[in-house]
């Protein structure tokens, strides 16, 4: 009995050989390869021109630092071909709702929420811890003379509500139990009549905030230094161990009148997991610019970009950190090598499409004289070829 092998290359062959001999196949075929060489092609192109991106992004409230932060981004994206339309957000989960439902392309939103049940965020970057600002008045002068005071804690369940019930938690004092929780906005504490005002205001914002700036020098407020965040740290990933310099919010009388520790929570930049990673990619170095870090008079740094916010690291993220690899790395190299071995075994079968793609020998003018033989088939080129590289091998 025959080799099966053999019997299907020859009739593979065979069939080839047929298919070389009909011309508007041939042609036809020939048509078929040179479109789709054009359309990878224009595609290269295509990837080679600048791109202009739109995308929305909410910084929260209009009093906050982060929204002036969006918009410093903003201002300073439109240079580099992508538009930023500001939607300014109640709190972090309006914007946390919205990005999980692709109304809203990107966000600040403070850190130590819960990521359960927002499937479609992603981290894009996380940017320095903001600080917690514990504002009180009269005769609270520890964070124990709480106890029976009333709490501005913001929205109702917000990031400022949530992080700040969990570290009165760890103080031993209870919600609703050992304070009453209040729930005004910015807007509202900063028309409300003094008399009315809370005992203690939380403000998470980065330092100077202009809100804290008047509750301070127009309502009387102190801060609160709060002794345990190394501790707090340890135990909850999103707490960081920052401080507030002295004079920060009033110089005679001083406030606060020394550094004072207090807890940080980190801001994350957050996105739809649909949103083009390649605007991401853009967006990401002019976060880190120096013209961001000077405008908004606080140092954004590339090292924070993968602190864990317990959100999904998003595509756009890490495109621009493997773009800022070394271009010549071992992986690399060896990819290259791959590549080669690639191409060498495509030219050995472009070698054999060539010749297949040219006329039949019987189909052109003679040329032999004397009987020579006919044209090769494609089986006697495939195995010369064939032959030739393993010489080389």
């Amino acid at each position: 009995m025959g080799n099966p092998t053999n019997e299907v290359e020859q009739y593979l062959f065979s069939a080839l050989d047929w298919l070389r001999s009909k011309h508007h196949i041939r042609k036809g075929l020939a048509l078929v390869a040179i479109a789709i060489l054009l359309g990878l092609a224009c595609k290269f192109a295509y990837d080679l021109f600048p791109r202009h991106y739109k995308l929305s992004i909410s910084g929260g409230g209009m009093l906050t630092k982060s929204h002036h932060l969006a918009k410093v981004l903003q201002e300073e994206a439109a240079r580099r071909n992508i538009s930023l339309t500001i939607e300014p957000t109640a709190g972090s989960f309006e914007a946390l709702n919205n990005l999980n439902d692709g109304t809203l392309d990107l966000a600040f939103v403070q850190g130590g929420i819960d990521p359960v049940g927002y499937d479609d965020v992603r981290q894009v970057a996380s940017i320095a811890p903001q600080l917690i600002h514990f504002l009180v008045k009269g005769d609270v002068k520890t964070i124990h003379d709480i106890r029976g005071k009333t709490v501005n804690l913001g929205e109702k369940n917000g990031g400022p509500s949530i992080v700040s019930n969990q570290i009165l938690r760890f103080s031993g004092l209870v919600p609703e139990v050992d304070y009453v929780e209040t729930n005004f906005s910015d807007e509202q504490l900063l028309s409300m009549k003094p008399v009315w005002l809370p005992d203690v205001i939380v403000q998470v914002s980065y330092a100077p905030s202009a809100a804290v700036d008047f509750l301070v020098q127009k309502r009387g407020y102190q801060l609160l230094e709060m002794s345990f965040p190394p501790s707090l740290a340890m135990r909850m990933g999103w707490v960081a161990d920052t401080k507030i310099l002295a004079y920060m919010y009033q110089i005679s009388p001083p406030v606060p009148a020394t550094d004072i520790r207090v807890v940080g929570v980190n801001l994350n930049l957050l996105a739809n997991k649909n949103v083009d990673s390649r605007a991401i990619s853009a967006l990401l170095p002019v976060l880190y610019s120096p013209q961001i870090s000077s405008r908004f008079s606080f140092p954004i740094s590339e090292e924070n970009i993968l602190t864990p916010s317990g959100f999904p690291i998003s595509d756009g993220t890490e495109l621009y950190i493997s773009s800022k690899q070394p271009f010549m790395t071992a992986q690399f190299i060896d990819q290259i090598k791959v590549i080669f071995g690639l191409v060498m075994s495509l030219l050995s079968v472009a070698l054999v499409v060539f010749k297949w793609f040219k006329a039949p020998k019987d189909d052109e003018e003679p040329t032999n004289k004397g009987g020579e033989d006919d044209a090769p088939s494609i089986a006697d080129q495939f195995n010369s070829i064939t032959s030739n590289i393993s010489k080389l091998e």
